[in-house]
């Protein structure tokens, strides 16, 4: 359920600008649901995304950036990268 409502999320909200909140937030519902769901191979990518989309138009939110990146890392030792972690 938890997956079929981070994509349903992801979907509602992806068409609005990049700086849009709500868009913003649905890429980390997302990312969490498929986290949590024992795919962190889809995480990785959404993550990054998410990161990006941080840097770029909340760089002044240093809390976030540091959570975003604690979860990338996170996901990559499930992954096995951990020289990249």
């Amino acid at each position: 359920v938890k997956l079929a409502l981070g994509w349903a999320c992801w979907k509602m909200y992806s068409g609005r600008p990049e700086v849009d909140l709500y868009r913003f937030q649905s890429v980390g519902v997302l990312a969490t649901a498929l986290g949590s769901n024992g795919r962190p191979e889809e995480a990785l990518p959404v993550l990054e995304t998410r990161l990006a989309l941080n840097r770029r138009h909340w760089s002044h939110d240093q809390k976030s950036i540091l959570a975003i990146q604690d979860n990338l890392t996170n996901c990559l030792q499930l992954l096995g990268r951990h020289d990249e972690a």
